[in-house]
């Protein structure tokens, strides 16, 4: 398994991009800026808005959890696998027949997880990818003309009507607009009768 990568975050004044990159680069870019206007920075993956912490040196690890934490706590499930119990309700029907697969429910549940997943990837991908642009495009995007037509056409899956909305917004908001819903035309799932 891959190790997971820093996120790419990408900052924003108004309607224009200051900064991109890894979060030490984009802190240290907003450090740099004499004006100092507040920015907004968002997950390139995502497009979560991301809080840097101005205080912190670029480089320095985020904060320690707070000092009556402990780090070697251990709850219940399997460290070693990564398992973390949590509740799961379901109707009596469902535990019975979980308890007749083998393997029993644990190994049963996630099984179906698992081929849920496999099976809707490409349906989750655009999903995300459509929730992705429309986090950036209502925190920044919102006031300007096309918005909610464009917002429309980005879950109806309308690629030319999106571009069209978006076209006369400020160059850095509409490419990164582009950036973000790449992935919703890219697999998108044709709809059958």
């Amino acid at each position: 398994m891959d190790a997971p990568t820093a996120p790419q975050l990408t900052a924003f004044v108004g309607y224009q991009q200051v900064a991109q990159g890894p979060r030490d680069v984009v802190l240290a870019e907003l450090r740099r800026r004499q004006d100092n206007p507040p920015a907004v920075v968002f997950d390139d993956l995502s497009g979560d808005r991301v809080e840097l912490e101005a205080g912190t040196a670029c480089g320095d690890a985020p904060p320690e959890p707070h000092a009556g934490a402990s780090r070697h706590a251990r709850g219940v499930g399997r460290p070693r696998l990564g398992v973390v119990a949590r509740e799961v309700t379901l109707l009596p029907r469902h535990w019975e027949w979980l308890s007749r697969q083998p393997g029993g429910a644990s190994v049963a549940l996630r099984r179906l997880v698992d081929d849920a997943r496999r099976v809707y990837a490409d349906r989750d991908a655009v999903r995300a990818s459509r929730e992705s642009a429309y986090r950036f495009m209502s925190t920044v995007a919102s006031a300007l003309p096309g918005f909610e037509e464009a917002a429309r056409a980005l879950f109806a899956g309308d690629p030319a009507r999106f571009a069209e909305q978006i076209h006369d917004w400020p160059e850095d908001v509409a490419r990164y607009a582009r950036h973000l819903s790449a992935g919703s035309w890219a697999a998108a799932p044709e709809h059958t009768a």
